[in-house]
C-alpha cells in the first residue's frame, strides 16, 4: 500500500515558477513509476509527466515540454514537478500517482495509487 501526499501548489502570476512535491509512504517507493496528472474544472484528468524508478525515463505531455521537469529522490520517497513559465492554462488540481507495472505512462488506469491533489492557479 502506498499513500501519496502532494504539496507546493498555490496562486501565482503568469511566467512564475512553482515546485510541486509528492511524498510517498511505503518501503517500495523506488520500484514504482511516478506520474503527475492534472484536472481543470469541467475537463478530464490529463497526463502531465512521469518518471520511471531509476529516473532514466521521463515522459511529458506536449503542452508542458520544455517548461516542466519531473524528478525523484528515492532516498526521500519524494517525486517533484518543477514548473516554470507557468501559463493560465496550467491552472488545475495536480495529482500525484504511483504505478507498479506501468508501461504506457499516459494511461490513468495503469496507476494504482493517487494523492488527493494540490491546487495550482495561474493568473494572467
Amino acid at each position: 500500500q502506498v499513500q501519496l501526499v502532494e504539496s507546493g501548489g498555490g496562486l501565482v502570476q503568469a511566467g512564475a515558477s512553482l515546485r510541486l512535491s509528492c511524498a510517498a509512504s511505503g518501503p517500495t517507493f523506488s520500484s514504482y513509476v511516478m506520474g503527475w496528472f492534472r484536472q481543470a474544472p469541467g475537463k478530464e484528468r490529463e497526463f502531465v509527466a512521469a518518471i520511471n524508478w531509476t529516473g532514466g525515463r521521463k515522459d511529458y505531455a506536449d503542452s508542458v515540454k520544455g517548461r516542466f521537469t519531473i524528478s525523484r529522490d528515492n532516498a526521500k520517497n519524494t517525486v517533484y514537478l518543477q514548473m516554470n513559465s507557468l501559463k493560465p492554462e496550467d491552472t488545475a488540481v495536480y495529482y500525484c500517482a504511483a504505478g507498479r507495472m506501468v508501461t504506457d505512462y499516459v494511461a490513468r488506469s495503469k496507476y494504482n495509487y493517487w494523492g488527493l491533489g494540490t491546487q495550482v492557479t495561474v493568473s494572467s
